[in-house]
């Protein structure tokens, strides 16, 4: 890391101005060792609805946003609210858009991680399982690792709390993790998900 910069792209999965989950990647921008930068993208309400007739040169402004500064960053984070036991629409939305073109994603082989606040007991976990399993889809490089924040309006509210603490501390360590997984050199090989998307647009073309 010494004499490096990395860009984090930080992504909350929520539209609500008081979002748990933007003050968790704002706390996680906080945390960020020197030499690790957060970008925060706050304009998933911005996006449309995924249209397949809306692509190519018919492409939204704010998605050709999006996907800039997804290709701009050297890695994401992605702070999810959890619905009805899943992944909120306007975030799959986005990553919807983020996937294509087929092949030519720019989150194909982007280092990425998933963490999640809720008021409820599980922190979002499901909804985090969600998004790791559509960003593999995708091709992304994924960390394993989840961050839950249960009970957020306490938790969070409670900054010098023991639990906020512990909080604190797994956030730091996933922000570490995610910018040694971002200094790893770009991998030759591409992803299963990547050459499997490229392989059938070429079929597609072919056809």
């Amino acid at each position: 890391m010494e004499g490096s910069s990395l860009t984090v792209l930080g992504i909350p999965g929520s539209l609500r101005r008081d979002s748990f989950n933007l003050s968790l990647i704002e706390r996680a921008a906080a945390l960020a060792p020197e030499g690790v930068d957060f970008d925060i993208f706050g304009q998933l309400g911005a996006i449309p609805h995924f249209n397949q007739d809306s692509e190519g040169e018919r492409t939204p402004s704010a998605v050709l946003d999006l996907r800039r500064r997804i290709d701009a960053a050297d890695a994401i984070l992605i702070a999810t609210p959890e619905y009805n036991s899943s992944i909120p629409g306007v975030l799959k939305n986005a990553l919807d858009w983020a996937s294509r073109p087929p092949g030519e994603s720019v989150l194909a082989d982007k280092p990425a991680a998933v963490v999640g606040a809720s008021p409820g007991r599980y922190g979002a976990i499901r909804a985090q399982a969600e998004v790791r399993k559509v960003l593999g889809a995708i091709g992304a490089a994924v960390l394993e690792q989840e961050l839950a924040v249960p009970r957020a309006h306490e938790i969070l509210a409670a900054p010098g709390a023991t639990e906020a603490a512990e909080i604190e501390r797994d956030l730091a360590a996933m922000v570490m993790a995610l910018a040694r997984l971002a200094g790893v050199p770009a991998r030759a090989k591409l992803s299963d998900a990547v050459a499997y998307s490229r392989e059938c647009q070429r079929l597609a073309a072919a056809g």
